[in-house]
Formats: structure tokens, sequence, C-alpha cells
């Protein structure tokens, strides 16, 4: 649990009824479930391997069949403060951890009259989450952040998180055995952060100590004043493998294993995880967003979570396009969802002739990456897209293509506003620079308005 990078997207409240991986249905439901909803019913094709729904009488703690408490300011010869600075001290009281009789956990930060701060952290005791051979594992909770904003929440942090299992009776080998960061707020703002961690700290392949990260708004109602439902979804069935993020059916983080080298991915993935939940109070993540605990900080407000569960899939098609495994056909059709990396933007169904998904909620600094284009050695002068978009009349942007870079010049672009909605598709054809060779292909997308202004189908080259 470290502070992540990442800037906030925008999102138009429509894209948050899909994931990518066929649980469109589960992500609906959880945006209007109750407060004290059950966990949903698996989808097809998923398994539920771990449910804790926190049903108890209020006062009691959590099942210790399911979880351990982590206590004091330290693992057991681990890193000081948890590593992080934090300045709580865990405990296992139902003053800090407990139900709250509508089936609900409550972990609460408090300070006593000398002004020491406690809190809760528990852990799973199973360290065996994660996909099978060519499947897919979803880590998935449904909380509400403490319900504290402005100076009032200066030095809160909470977080639902997964931590690689070698770590687990070690800690000294983070964060080389990974860390999957699915909820992390601080400061009570109106964002969730996801984050991974691998690879050496500091610096090294993961950017450490920030790690891999990027943030979004919570969609519908702030992250402070409703339930929303955080995942991650880690797939082994695309290549390159992938770990994504969601709030609420929103896929707005994703890592490959193709962004680092192969000794790191498999360093941080071959081996199961276990699940934590708790509130920090200060540390280092606080302390980059303007500051930690002072006078103002108001002790009392929970982190309540309705729900944890854990899905495995076995290995399948997941209704995403995977990228290929060789070189891409520069000519041929190339599904926007089949990037290799991206920053901004989700995958949804599309109506467009074909069915299939396509990228959307794509808005003016958002991006998209295609390794191993092949132009061949007869210079391709076209580019074609299938785009849709519902933007506000006086909202357009430009669809620019770039070469090797996101920092490189635009090889060509086409301008588009409004084609009469998000799913009404046009093909928009734009000359480009001559290209030959094998180049890596970003899609960058610019705007003088902040709004969502394109989704994207599929593009192509020509001659």
């Amino acid at each position: 649990m470290s502070a992540p990078s990442g800037v906030p997207r925008r999102r138009r409240a429509l894209i948050a009824v899909l994931s990518t991986l066929g649980l469109a249905a589960a992500a609906a439901a959880t945006v209007t479930l109750p407060a004290n909803a059950s966990a949903p019913t698996p989808p097809t094709g998923w398994s539920q391997v771990f449910v804790d729904d926190f049903t108890g009488p209020a006062g009691t703690g959590v099942s210790t069949t399911n979880w351990q408490y982590s206590t004091g300011t330290s693992y057991p010869g681990g890193p000081a403060n948890w590593g992080t600075g934090e300045v709580e001290t865990m405990t296992n009281s139902t003053a800090n951890v407990s139900l709250d009789g509508n089936g609900n956990l409550r972990i609460t930060p408090l300070r006593d009259s000398a002004g020491r701060w406690t809190s809760g952290r528990i852990e799973t005791r199973r360290t065996d989450f994660q996909p099978p051979a060519g499947g897919k594992l979803r880590i998935e909770a449904r909380l509400q952040m403490p319900n504290v904003t402005g100076t009032a929440a200066e030095g809160y942090w909470p977080a639902f998180w997964a931590l690689g299992a070698p770590y687990r009776g070690n800690y000294q080998n983070w964060p080389g055995v990974g860390e999957l960061d699915i909820m992390e707020n601080v400061q009570g703002l109106n964002k969730v952060w996801a984050t991974m961690h691998c690879g050496t700290s500091p610096g090294g392949p993961c950017n450490e100590t920030s790690g891999i990260g990027n943030s979004v708004a919570c969609p519908n109602s702030t992250c402070q004043s409703g339930f929303h439902t955080y995942a991650t979804e880690w797939d082994r069935s695309v290549s390159p493998e992938a770990v994504r993020f969601y709030v609420d059916g929103v896929n707005y983080h994703t890592v490959t294993a193709n962004q680092v080298d192969a000794t790191t991915w498999n360093n941080a993935t071959n081996h199961g995880y276990f699940v934590i939940l708790n509130v920090a109070m200060g540390g280092g993540f606080p302390d980059a967003f303007g500051g930690g605990l002072d006078g103002d900080t108001q002790p009392g407000h929970p982190m309540v979570v309705d729900y944890v569960q854990v899905l495995q899939a076995a290995g399948g098609g997941s209704g995403t396009t995977p990228p290929p495994t060789g070189n891409r056909d520069a000519y041929g059709t190339i599904q926007a969802e089949s990037y290799d990396s991206q920053s901004g933007t989700i995958t949804e169904t599309t109506s467009d002739t074909g069915g299939g998904q396509n990228i959307g909620a794509l808005a003016n600094g958002d991006w998209a990456l295609y390794k191993g284009v092949n132009f061949g050695s007869s210079a391709a002068t076209q580019f074609t897209a299938r785009v849709a978009g519902g933007a506000a009349g006086g909202v357009s942007g430009l669809v620019e293509v770039r070469l090797d870079s996101r920092g490189a010049a635009p090889i060509g672009s086409f301008a588009v506003g409004n084609t009469g909605g998000w799913q009404s598709w046009r093909t928009i054809p734009a000359n480009i620079g001559a290209v030959t060779g094998t180049h890596d292909v970003y899609l960058t997308f610019t705007s003088g308005q902040p709004a969502d202004f394109v989704n994207v189908n599929w593009f192509s080259f020509g001659h």
C-alpha cells in the first residue's frame, strides 16, 4: 500500500454498466444494491472461491475462519509503521473492527485523549488467490469509504488491496512479490486509485514507490457519500496477460505483462495472493496530497464494507479480442479493444455490425497502444477508423496516429464530433505520412474540451 500515481479521468454516466470480461450483469447489479446486500451470484462461467457478507450480531468481530488481524505498527521483523509512515496502532478491538448487525463490516479509526490513533487491518487467511492456467480471477468488494471530507479527512487512508503470498512471513521482499491496490483513497478526495506494485524499489521497472497506477472519480455519487464496487480482474486468457481495475464496472486502469520485463512479471504473479482491508492514518500517500494528521482531523469515520468475494473462471473466451502474439497486419482490421496498453479508455459492448467490443469514454489526453504493426515495404498513406460520438453540441476532437512514442508528432489525424450517438458508427478516412516497416502505433485523442468525444471500434491502414 504505497502512494500510486495517476490522474482523474472523465466518464459519461452510461459507461458504468459494462466490464470487459462478461461481468456486466454483476457490475450493474452492484451499483443499485442496498447497503446490506449479499454478494451477487457469480455470472455464468465463474465460480465463487471466497465470500464474506459480514453477517453477524452488532459489535462482534470478523470471522477468524476467513480473516486474521494484523495488529501493532508493523509485521514481526517487518518495516516500521507498516512500511508507509502511517502512525496508527492496528488492533483487534471491536471498537476498531466490528460487524454492524446489518450485514456490514466497519473499520473505524479512533484517537484517544493523548492524541494516539488506533485503527484496524484484516487479511484473508488464504493466500492462494490466483487465476487458473488460461483463466481469470476477480477480487471484488462493495464498500463505502469513510464519509469525511475537507480538513476533517486529513490523514485518512482507506484501502482494499492484495499482496503476493511470499510476503507473508518474509516481510522484506516487497515490491518484487507484487501488490494489487484495488481501492485506495486519501484526504477524503472523490477519487479511487488503482495500482500494481512490482520490481525493485526505489525506481525499477514499476516506478516504485509509486507503482503503475491511475485514478478516477467515483461514478454517480462520490466515493465518500455512497457504496461503490471496486474490483480487479487478473486475466490469463489473453496475451499479454493483463490485470484490470474497475469501479462500478468501469475499467479505468490496466497493466499488461509486456509493460515490464518477463522476470519482473513472473516474480509478481507466479504465486497466489491474500486480500487486505484497512484504514491507515497518516503516511506518505496522504502527505503527498496536502498533509497528514493534525488537530482538524476527525476520528470515528469508518470504512463500511458490504461484502468481499473472489471469483475464478476457467480458460476460455473473455469477450475481448486479445492482441496477436506476432506482428499485426497494418492492412487488416485492428480491433480497438486489442490494445497492448492504454490510459483513460474503457471497453464496452458495441452495437456496430459484427458485434464485439469498442473502446470508449475517450477524451483529451487519452491513448491506446498497439505494438508491432507491420506496414511492409510498400508505404501506407491512408488511415481509416470506425468511430461514434455522442458528445454535446460544440464538443469535438482529433483522433491521431503516432508512431513509436506518444510524444512523436502525429503522422495523420481526423476530426470527429457528434455522429448521432455513442453507438452511431461512421467510417472516417484520413491521409497519413508514408509509413513502411514495423512500428508501435499509438491512437491519441486531443480536444479543447474536457468532455468525452469519441468511441472507436476498429481501425486499419491502406496504400
